[in-house]
């Protein structure tokens, strides 16, 4: 194989459990995100943009619909003959196997993969992380300060760092922080989603500058009926709006009927909403059917399973 000055190992066997239920069936980084998106697309993406252009993706807890979105890497422009993507499991061997045991035992199980390429420098990659970032200018920050290692990090409150960790520095200075665009971690994906409806979001989906890709089957234009009103809300592909959404993210193929009203949620693919329905503060699962005359909402985020029916 061709030597690389760099290749990324992306960590996407998470199993998100602050995200139950939706995360009951798939893992954390096949969940979607961004109207059209899953949260896997954003470091895929931002390898790409990058031009990082082998990536080891480890995957682990229910991974089959996370590798049916990442099939060949090709919607990434990541399918090359001489790097592209790897999907890599846990292993058997003569001496035996078990599941990945965190981080670093993940990677030194894929050692193997890593010699392959021979590469200077190896970028360790979460799969279930929402942001923008060149990596070549963390790559570059790192060659001119010869560290031994460089994270990327944001400065934070300590309450919030209980929920990230905290990253101590030696006075040696052979780890170094990078910090490129500084940015208030979401708490929830509620949230996480709704911010995109503010134009001034700093992870702006709008503007083809930092482009995220993504795969799946094409859908048909957006519908809005005669009768539909929208305020502050995103539509993608293949949605139809007969009823009344404000403060709302739509995935493709959502229905949304006439009398229905639906503010403050999030719902994700192929969601029908029957007439009368009213929702605040809701995520839907995909495929979910909620029926008409459903009231569902309150002051905190409820959270609805994909599949279900709901009455």
């Amino acid at each position: 194989m061709r030597k690389k000055e760099m290749i990324a190992m992306l960590l996407a066997g998470g199993q998100g459990s602050r995200l139950v239920p939706l995360t009951s069936d798939v893992a954390k980084p096949a969940i979607d995100f961004g109207g059209k998106y899953k949260i896997i697309d954003f470091p895929l993406s931002n390898c790409t943009n990058s031009g990082v252009d082998t990536v080891g993706i480890l995957t682990q807890y229910r991974p089959f619909l996370l590798n049916a979105h990442i099939g060949t890497g090709s919607a990434w422009d990541l399918d090359s003959m001489h790097g592209g993507t790897a999907i890599l499991p846990p292993y058997t061997t003569q001496e035996g196997g078990a599941w990945y045991k965190g981080t670093a035992n993940a990677i030194y199980q894929n050692i193997q993969y890593i010699d392959r390429y021979d590469p200077d420098h190896v970028l360790i990659l979460s799969g279930d992380h929402i942001y923008k970032m060149d990596y070549n200018k963390m790559l570059k920050q790192h060659k001119e300060e010869g560290a031994d290692v460089t994270i990327a990090a944001l400065s934070v409150s300590l309450e919030e760092a209980k929920r990230f960790g905290i990253m101590n520095v030696k006075d040696e200075n052979i780890i170094y922080e990078f910090e490129e665009k500084p940015e208030k971690p979401k708490s929830n994906l509620a949230e996480a989603n709704m911010d995109l409806l503010n134009e001034n979001n700093n992870l702006n989906l709008y503007k083809g500058d930092w482009k995220i890709y993504t795969s799946g089957e094409p859908k048909g234009a957006a519908y809005f009926g005669k009768n539909a009103n929208i305020e502050n809300s995103m539509a993608v592909d293949g949605c139809e709006v007969y009823g009344s959404i404000e403060n709302t993210v739509l995935f493709p193929g959502v229905i949304v009927e006439e009398g229905a009203v639906v503010k403050n949620s999030v719902l994700f693919p192929n969601v029908k909403i029957g007439k009368g329905v009213i929702l605040d503060r809701v995520i839907v699962g995909e495929n979910t059917n909620v029926l008409s005359g459903t009231h569902i909402g309150d002051a905190t985020i409820k959270v609805i399973p994909q599949n279900k029916t709901i009455k």
